[in-house]
């Protein structure tokens, strides 16, 4: 037997996935203007970068046009200290364009304060990693190569984090949610447990194997994870909160309805219809029907429900025959005395027929 008891219902869901970069996390290196690459700092893919490290070299005329404005400009305000607030206003607008455009070409305020301390044009220009991760991407003959506005020449990504995809069934899609946690484990490391959160639910369920793609967010601060590895996932949600629990063994379900055995005590045993919720953790949730703190019966309580269904059976097979023999008494009964009239009858006709005998037998001699 065991306890009915209240408290939380949680309901285990394990799913299998692969890990794969954090796309949030993964960016392309490239440029906005047209260009011919003289230098390249970094030359194989996987070699770890930190943001603002150089990764190549580039001169493009146009960058170095815009520089030479931008120094124009600042000589044309400083002359202009002395004319009127119109004219200053307007030389200080010409050098501010001119900064603005060259952030616009990515050109990092260093960069910009050290072109106007200097007052040098810089003919190449270094193009830094703007942020920290390891190559996973890098075109090759970079070194002398002509470059156009769009072209991808490096994909840097940061692996402090990693994506994993794994699938949930539909019907298990409605107790996970975004920030939902799951524990991780991976063959490749054993006895250790990562811990991973919901990013990413996608909206549709795949038409063929009838599942929902997810994306968790896994941290890889060691960078022991690596892409394209297989995980087990185990979620644990809370599916009913603060609701009655029984054992699902001690649920008798008969298709109509579901019955426990409730233990009443001295060797007493009662079936009693439940109403059933949600299941999980060899648990199920009762509705109705049971209350905490009484016993039910887990094990064996077939034999217990065979021996009242028996009983009830004998019962009434014995109340039949009662009723039944009742009615075929009377009519014994009745047949009794019907045959004793008759009999009177046949000793009555056979009186007379013995005394006409002899009368017979006179009339002969």
């Amino acid at each position: 037997t065991a306890v009915v008891e209240r408290g939380d219902l949680v309901r285990e869901i394990r799913t299998v996935g692969y890990l794969e970069y954090d796309e949030q996390k993964m960016v392309t290196v490239t440029t906005k203007y047209p260009g011919w690459i003289e230098k390249v700092y970094v030359n194989y893919v996987g070699e770890p970068v930190e943001k603002g490290q150089p990764l190549f070299e580039i001169y493009a005329p146009e960058l170095v046009q815009t520089e030479q404005d931008l120094l124009s400009a600042i000589i044309f305000a400083r002359h202009m200290e002395n004319a009127t607030e119109d004219a200053r206003r307007r030389a200080e607008d010409l050098v501010k364009a001119s900064r603005e455009r060259m952030a616009y070409w990515d050109i990092s305020p260093e960069q910009i304060e050290m072109l106007e301390s200097t007052g040098q044009v810089f003919r190449t220009l270094t193009v830094a990693a703007p942020s920290k991760g390891v190559v996973m991407m890098r075109m090759s003959g970079l070194q002398g190569m002509a470059v156009t506005p769009g072209m991808e020449l490096f994909h840097i990504a940061d692996l402090s984090s990693l994506w994993l995809s794994v699938e949930a069934f539909e019907d298990q899609i409605g107790w996970l949610r975004v920030g939902s946690k799951a524990e991780v484990t991976l063959s490749y490391f054993p006895g250790e447990t990562f811990t991973g959160r919901v990013r990413y639910i996608e909206p549709q369920v795949n038409e063929k194997t009838r599942t929902i793609p997810l994306k968790l967010e896994v941290p890889n601060l060691d960078r022991r994870l690596r892409a394209g590895m297989y995980a087990t996932v185990e979620f644990q949600p809370i599916v009913a909160r603060d609701t009655v629990l029984a054992p699902s063994l001690a649920v008798l379900r008969t298709g109509r309805r579901n019955l426990v055995v409730v233990a009443e005590g001295e060797g007493r045993f009662t079936p009693r219809e439940v109403e059933l919720g949600t299941e999980g953790g060899g648990l199920v949730a009762i509705l109705s029907g049971l209350e905490a703190g009484e016993r039910v019966v887990t094990s064996a309580q077939f034999l217990i429900d065979s021996e009242s269904k028996l009983r009830e059976a004998t019962a009434k097979m014995m109340e039949t025959s009662k009723a039944a023999a009742k009615p075929e008494t009377k009519k014994t009964a009745g047949e009794k005395a019907k045959n004793k009239h008759g009999s009177n009858k046949q000793g009555h006709g056979k009186g007379h027929k013995n005394e006409q005998a002899p009368h017979q037998e006179m009339k002969h001699d």
